[in-house]
Parts: C-alpha cells; sequence; structure tokens
C-alpha cells in the first residue's frame, strides 16, 4: 500500500459504544465495523483515570494506555502517566512513577523517600520539591536509568 511504501504511520481515532444486553466478555465495541480492528496493527485503548486538580483548576489528567494488539511488538502491555495541560507528559511525574518501580524512590503509605531523606508526603509535594531541586531531579532520573538499565541485562 502507499502507506507503507512512503513508511507513514496513519492514527484512526475512534470511540466506543455499549452494547446491550451482554453479559459475557466486554459490552463496549468501536463503530465502523471490523475492517479497522482486521487491518491495524496497533490498537491501543487509552482512558481517563482521574483529574489532577489544584483546588478548583485542572491542571492536568491521569491517563491510563492499555495496548489491546500489537503486530510488531508484544501486545497486552499498560501503562500509566500524567498528561499536563500546555506541558505534554509529565517527566517529573514519570521520574517520580519509574523511582517507585525500580525501587530508587520508597513509598510508605503517603510519604516518599530517596535513600534515608523523606522527600515529602504526597505525590504532588514531591513533584513540587523535584522541579525547584533540579539536581536533585537529575540525580533522581539518573539512578532510574541505570535501574532501568541493569533490569533489562
Amino acid at each position: 500500500s502507499s502507506i507503507s511504501k512512503t513508511k507513514t504511520v496513519c492514527i484512526f481515532i475512534n470511540q466506543l459504544r455499549d452494547k446491550i444486553g451482554v453479559v459475557y466478555g466486554n459490552p463496549e465495541t468501536t463503530t465502523g465495523g471490523n475492517a479497522l480492528k482486521f487491518y491495524a496493527s496497533v490498537r491501543i485503548d487509552i482512558r481517563r483515570v482521574s483529574v489532577i486538580k489544584d483546588g478548583e483548576e485542572q491542571l492536568g489528567t491521569r491517563t491510563r494506555v492499555k495496548v489491546v494488539k500489537n503486530k510488531v511488538a508484544p501486545p497486552f502491555k499498560r501503562a500509566e502517566f500524567d498528561i499536563m495541560f500546555g506541558e505534554g507528559i509529565s517527566k517529573i511525574g514519570e521520574i517520580i512513577d519509574l523511582g517507585v518501580d525500580f525501587g530508587v524512590l520508597k513509598k510508605a503509605g503517603s510519604w516518599f523517600s530517596y535513600g534515608d531523606r523523606k522527600i515529602g508526603q504526597g505525590r504532588d509535594s514531591v513533584k513540587e520539591l523535584l522541579r525547584s531541586d533540579a539536581a536533585l531531579a537529575e540525580e533522581i532520573e539518573t539512578k532510574v536509568r541505570e535501574a532501568m538499565k541493569s533490569a533489562k541485562e
């Protein structure tokens, strides 16, 4: 096809509809028949998990992504991240999430600690600290990258 010959990415955005009376299986379906489901190389389900607020002001959304179909890589992977309005995917939020996942940051209840030092209560206070202390953010990011590399090996 001309799309593959020109090495072009074609993105289709679709909406979900509910099937009435479904007892078993997923009651959600996409519109437009089965052609997109069949011919797509990658299908991704993107959902807003929650809204990130400061008081009444909405700053962004917590987003969950699930790979439903993937012909070019392992399917059924999941990811969760913050999308901040006017900024995009939050790098500091990713440092915190991956830091906890790879053991660089410790989380006990709502408290986060780095080494022996408690760095904040609640995710928002840790994000604020890392925004204001670029050296600490860079140090944690470096350790997260090292932990990720050693996990791959």
